[in-house]
């Protein structure tokens, strides 16, 4: 079940590509909601909204936030575009996509001629935190990279949903987004992440493409409870495509969770257990007991052995970041927190730069 409520929507308070963020009024007083355009249509001030409220009800992250279900005082829609792809299928909020593999699509022709990857790196990353100051490294170094983002349906949804992406665009620090699965709403559209690298790659001639979830990671303190294992299925499908999968590690020393000290259990249970094909996996060389702690987690998980490891600098990333008006934060943390955390994406946009540049 899902806990519902009505409310008076009573101010706008920002817009954004694909969603409404405003005030409403319910039985338990004022609070935000965020509305999806594409599923239920823009709202106006006064209007009557049903709510879903389960999350800040829970008090889940979600920013405090209810979601806009439905307009009570628009209550007709109609589909506009080409496209028969469902997705949030057989749900009652199941919305249409024109998916860039389709019959239909100028794009298809081009997916279905695809010969394999030959080698080109796509990088995998396990945390939405990291897209920035990994787009950030690599456009300060090669300004010039088109850069695309598949966004898995590993957390959030509606891709409108990430400030990140939003920023991103605007900043000119990423060119495409092509949302895949059950995640919708990017430039591009595709029914799974394999045929989202290849759409980014073809069709969209992206010179680099980073496929990874958007907001809102679910974990359960368990081995293998956590939305993040999907790394392990995007190296695999990376290798089976031809390319030469590049996954960023979770590392920091600032989580006070020792399942997550160093390299987090979630990497080391990705690279050692879930992932059946070898990744490059670059890591940043950080300072004495630091550095050998991680070399211990490398050693002791036999990561060195079913992977290529590198070891680089990440520290390009703080000034990409600054240069950039960046920031970016993890589990509330920055780079002055968690400057490990930073390090290890920097040390991956730097093994970019060695295997494109």
């Amino acid at each position: 079940m899902i806990r519902t409520r009505e409310g008076i929507v009573t101010g706008i308070l920002s817009e954004r590509e694909g969603v409404q963020e405003i005030r409403v009024k319910t039985e338990g007083g004022d609070s935000k909601a965020l509305v999806y355009v594409d599923m239920t249509g823009c709202v106006r001030e006064g209007d009557r909204v049903l709510l879903n409220t389960t999350a800040q009800h829970l008090g889940l992250g979600t920013g405090g936030y209810h979601f806009v279900i439905a307009n009570l005082d628009s209550t007709s829609g109609d589909l506009s575009g080409p496209g028969h792809i469902m997705k949030l299928r057989y749900t009652p909020l199941q919305v249409k996509c024109f998916a860039a593999e389709e019959q239909q699509s100028r794009y298809h022709h081009l997916i279905t001629g695809f010969k394999g990857l030959r080698g080109r790196p796509v990088v995998s990353i396990p945390l939405h935190s990291m897209l920035a100051p990994f787009c950030a490294v690599v456009k300060k170094s090669w300004p010039t990279v088109k850069i695309g983002y598949i966004m898995t349906d590993g957390a959030a949804l509606p891709i409108a949903f990430s400030r990140t992406v939003d920023r991103l665009k605007k900043k000119g620090l990423l060119d495409v987004t092509i949302t895949s699965g059950n995640a919708f709403g990017g430039d591009m559209e595709t029914v799974n992440f394999y045929t989202g690298i290849i759409a980014a790659t073809l069709a969209a001639k992206c010179d680099l493409v980073v496929v990874g979830m958007g907001p809102g990671i679910a974990g359960t303190s368990t081995a293998y409870g956590f939305s993040g294992v999907e790394q392990g299925y995007i190296i695999d499908g990376i290798n089976t495509l031809g390319g030469l999968p590049v996954a960023v590690v979770r590392i920091s020393f600032a989580d006070g969770r020792t399942r997550h000290r160093g390299i987090s259990h979630h990497s080391l249970t990705v690279l050692k257990e879930i992932a059946k094909t070898r990744a490059y996996v670059p890591l940043p060389r950080l300072e004495g007991p630091k550095m050998d702690y991680i070399q211990r987690q490398v050693s002791d998980n036999g990561i060195g052995k079913k992977h290529t490891i590198v070891f680089n600098s990440g520290e390009k990333v703080f000034q990409a970041m600054e240069d950039f008006g960046l920031r970016t934060t993890t589990m509330g943390r920055g780079p002055e927190e968690d400057r490990d955390f930073f390090l290890s994406v920097g040390a991956a946009a730097k093994a970019l730069e060695e295997l494109i540049l």
